[in-house]
């Protein structure tokens, strides 16, 4: 008896364990669960500890309520001019009734990817490649709207969708490459040119100040000779009436000076002014002068002697007719 006992509490014990463990049901955070009494839908557990009736009530799989993303392989799309991309989309969405989404539609994944795949082909359809290379955030912004407002009575939020990548034909490819090289030799050959042009004023802008200093140099240095010969020229002139400088001097000067014309540059030929004769004479007759001495006439029988008032050298009497006396 003690021993059908024990069995007997055994089995209570091991019912009671199963009937526990088949009544509370934990739900972890950010998920749900549906539940089924009779195979009709009865509520969705909330994240924690629940309790339903064991053998009667039928759990169904847990649906989690995070926001979850999900990529689709390219799909074939044909532009408005007739070229055939494929598009890779990424999408981000969040159930938001889990209820709607267990028993509005079997598979929301893959009913969201045809939605998606349709709403390229309208979208797109109506774009050039041009377009549709460099709209993608019209495209995303059309793609969300559309299939938020499809997917919301399963109880799916759609929180965004992005163009991951935009594969054009390879023949069309390499033509935008040839394209896109074309374009950075034309800026390529408009740079140097700028480069050159600029290269070209600044070098002519340096000749020119480097020509107008040269040049302001040259007046400087010509007015501060200028204006030294004029204070030399003064000084001699100076010099000159303050000494009463000899006749003499002054036209072996003169004929020193002629010599220094001769060899300026470009001087092919000179003109010798009136004046060198007038000191050429001085220079002779005071250099013939100084080698011998004029000889005194001696008074004839006939002549007559005049008295020079200055020196006393005596000087032939003008005759009757004003001229000088001669001997017979």
């Amino acid at each position: 008896m003690e021993k059908a006992a024990l069995i007997a509490a055994a089995i209570v014990v091991a019912l009671m364990f199963v009937l526990v463990f088949k009544t509370v049901r934990i739900v972890p955070q950010a998920r749900a669960r549906n539940i089924e009494r009779f195979g009709r839908y009865r509520k969705t557990l909330e994240p924690g500890m629940n309790l339903i009736i064991p053998f009667v009530d039928r759990l169904k799989p847990l649906i989690d309520l995070r926001e979850q993303v999900v990529a689709f392989k390219g799909q074939p799309v044909i532009t408005e001019d007739n070229l055939v991309v494929n598009i890779d989309t990424v999408l981000f969405f969040q159930i938001t009734d889990p209820r709607a989404a267990d028993y509005e539609i079997v598979n929301y994944i893959q009913a969201i990817e045809q939605i998606t795949v349709t709403m390229l082909r309208s979208v797109i359809g109506s774009m050039d490649l041009e377009q549709t290379l460099t709209s993608r955030d019209k495209i995303n912004t059309m793609l969300r709207g559309v299939l938020d407002e499809a997917s919301g009575k399963w109880g799916i939020r759609v929180t965004r969708v992005e163009i991951k990548t935009i594969e054009p034909p390879k023949s069309v490819v390499d033509a935008m490459e040839k394209q896109m090289r074309a374009e950075r030799e034309k800026r390529a050959a408009i740079l140097t040119a700028e480069g050159l042009r600029q290269s070209k004023i600044l070098t002519a802008e340096g000749e020119k100040q480097s020509s107008i200093l040269r040049a302001e140099g040259d007046r400087e240095s010509q007015i501060l000779r200028a204006e030294g010969q004029a204070q030399a020229i003064g000084v001699v002139f100076q010099a000159v009436h303050l000494n009463d400088a000899d006749p003499k001097v002054l036209a072996y000067q003169y004929l020193q000076t002629l010599p220094q014309l001769a060899k300026a540059q470009g001087s092919t030929f000179w003109v010798i002014p009136s004046e060198v004769t007038t000191a050429l004479k001085t220079l002779s007759g005071a250099f013939s002068s100084e080698s011998t001495s004029p000889p005194i006439p001696q008074a004839g029988p006939g002549e007559a002697t005049a008295a020079q008032p200055g020196d006393g050298t005596p000087q032939p009497a003008p005759g009757a007719n004003g001229e000088t006396a001669k001997r017979v």
